[in-house]
């Protein structure tokens, strides 16, 4: 009955900054490792960001290196995005997963539960 549930998307103009946020409920969070894929239309989804729950460590796909910031607040079960200096092409669905063995790697198969989904829409 693990849920997770993303919220924070909506439309930027390029360059400009958002926050996602993902809470998680009905599992124990502090041990899972969290990541961020994305999907726009048309396309697969891609690896954007994890962390693991060991030791908070991150990693992050070379198109958003430098831009964008993963991390977790496990006192609120709650796993965040920063985005900033966003482009056009960083607009999709956000998904926000959970993998319950903590390894945060960049593959989708390895997460055991999915958030719904938020649109992140970049204009220029």
């Amino acid at each position: 009955q693990v849920q997770l549930v993303e919220s924070g998307g909506g439309l930027v103009q390029a360059g400009g900054s958002l926050r996602l946020s993902c809470a998680v409920s009905g599992g124990t969070f502090s041990t899972y490792a969290m990541a961020w894929f994305r999907q726009a239309p048309g396309k697969e989804r891609e690896f954007v960001a994890a962390i693991t729950w060991r030791s908070s460590s991150t990693g992050y796909a070379d198109s958003v290196k430098g831009r964008f910031t993963i991390s977790r607040d496990n006192a609120k079960n709650t796993v965040y995005l920063q985005m900033n200096s966003l482009k056009p092409e960083d607009t999709a669905v956000y998904y926000c997963a959970a993998d319950h063995r903590g390894y945060g790697s960049r593959w989708s198969n390895d997460y055991d539960y999915w958030g719904q989904g938020t649109q992140v829409t970049v204009s220029s």
